[in-house]
C-alpha cells in the first residue's frame, strides 16, 4: 500500500509514472492559457519565411553578390533553424509558433530527408576516387600513399603543383600503371588510359582533363576538373563568376562526350544545389545522392561545412559512395563504386 501511494501522489517514482503527470500538468496549462495562439507570432513568421527561402531558393536571384548560389551552397545547414524555433516555441509556450515551425520541418525534410537514408549497396565492378590534394600540401607522399589505400581503381588528383607532380607518381606508381598529369590535374589508373587530352575551361591553363578507362567490364569517359575558387568579400558578396563561366565549359565539353558511360571526378568548388553548375548537374547525378549515406561534407576538413568535391555519373550505376580520412588537405578524398556495362560506347 505504502509503494502505491508513493507512485500515485509521485513522491517516490520514476521514469513514466512522474513524466505522465508532468505532461498533463502542462497540457492543461496550455488548455487554459488564452495568449497560447496569440503568443510567438514573430516565431512563426520566421518560420514560414525559412520554409520560403528553402522552397523558393532557386528564385534568389543572383544578381547582388550571388547571393542565390550562396545559399545554394549551404541550404542543407538551414535545418538548424528548426530545433531551434521548436525550442523557442516551447519557451514562449505558442501553439502558433510549434505549428508554423512544422512547415519548414517537412519542406527541409523534403529536399534532404532522403540523404539520411542509408543508400550503399553492394557489388560494381569499378571504384573511383577524387582528392585535391592542396598546393601546400607539406607531405604529398604520405597524402598519395593514404588514397591509393583506399582500393580506387581510377584516382584523380586536383591542385598538383609542378614541384610535387614527381612525388606524387612516385608514390603512386606500385598500385596504378597508367597515368597521366594535365597541368594541375592528373589521373591514375589500373586500366589503360587512351585518348587523353585537355579539356578547356576557358582559364588559360589547363585544370581539367578528360581520359578513356578500359576497365575489365567495358570502357569509361573519364573527366578530371577543378573548377575555380569562390570567395566571399563584404564588398562583392560571393564572387565566382570565373567558376560559372568554367563550370560552362565543362558542361559543354561532356554534353559532347560521344562515350555513353562518363565519371566526372574533381573539385567543383560548388554543390549540387548551386544553379550555377547546372550546365554539369543537369548531365550527371551524384553518386552521394544516390548511393551515399549522409551528405558527404569534403571541405574543410576541421569542420566539414559542404560538399564541393563531386563523383557524379552518366550510363553507369552508383553503388555506393564515401568519404575518406583525411590525409593532411583542407579537403577530404571522396570516393564511390559503381557498375559499368560492356556497351560503353
Amino acid at each position: 500500500m505504502a509503494q502505491a501511494y508513493m507512485t500515485e501522489t509521485g513522491s517516490g517514482g520514476s521514469g513514466p509514472e512522474r513524466r505522465g503527470p508532468r505532461l498533463r500538468r502542462l497540457l492543461d496549462k496550455w488548455r487554459g492559457d488564452r495568449g497560447i495562439w496569440r503568443r510567438g507570432l514573430v516565431l512563426a513568421v520566421f518560420a514560414l519565411l525559412l520554409a520560403l527561402v528553402m522552397v523558393l531558393h532557386a528564385q534568389i536571384p543572383n544578381v547582388v553578390g550571388n547571393l542565390g548560389s550562396l545559399m545554394e551552397t549551404f541550404l542543407p545547414w538551414l535545418g538548424l533553424c528548426v530545433p531551434v524555433l521548436l525550442i523557442l516555441g516551447f519557451l514562449r509556450t505558442s501553439a502558433t509558433a510549434l505549428i508554423a515551425t512544422l512547415v519548414p520541418a517537412i519542406v527541409w525534410l523534403n529536399l534532404f530527408g532522403g540523404l539520411l537514408i542509408d543508400r550503399t549497396g553492394s557489388g560494381g565492378d569499378l571504384t573511383v576516387a577524387t582528392h585535391n590534394v592542396n598546393a601546400e600540401n607539406p607531405n604529398p607522399s604520405s597524402t598519395a600513399r593514404e588514397v591509393a589505400a583506399s582500393g580506387a581503381d581510377v584516382l584523380a588528383l586536383e591542385e598538383l603543383t609542378e614541384a610535387a607532380v614527381s612525388t606524387y607518381e612516385k608514390a603512386l606508381a606500385p598500385t596504378y600503371k597508367y597515368h597521366s598529369v594535365q597541368g594541375t590535374v592528373g589521373l591514375w589508373s589500373k586500366y589503360p588510359l587512351t585518348d587523353i587530352e585537355p579539356v578547356d575551361i576557358k582559364l588559360g591553363w589547363i585544370r581539367a582533363m578528360r581520359a578513356t578507362v578500359t576497365a575489365p567490364a567495358g570502357q569509361v569517359a573519364v573527366y578530371v576538373a577543378h573548377l575555380p575558387s569562390v570567395r566571399v568579400k563584404m564588398e562583392a558578396g560571393f564572387t565566382a563568376r570565373q567558376r560559372d563561366t568554367s563550370a560552362d565549359a565543362l558542361g559543354e565539353a561532356i554534353s559532347d562526350e560521344p562515350l555513353r558511360q562518363v565519371v566526372l571526378l574533381g573539385d567543383l568548388n560548388g554543390t549540387m544545389n548551386d544553379r550555377a553548375l547546372k550546365a554539369v548537374t543537369s548531365q550527371l547525378r551524384s553518386t552521394q545522392g544516390a548511393a551515399g549515406s549522409g551528405f558527404g561534407f569534403s571541405w574543410p576538413t576541421s569542420f566539414p561545412m559542404a560538399r564541393i568535391d563531386q563523383i557524379m555519373v552518366k550510363g553507369v550505376e552508383p553503388v555506393t559512395s564515401w568519404t575518406l580520412p583525411e590525409t593532411g588537405s583542407d579537403h577530404l578524398p571522396i570516393a564511390a563504386r559503381v557498375k559499368v556495362t560492356a556497351t560503353g560506347s
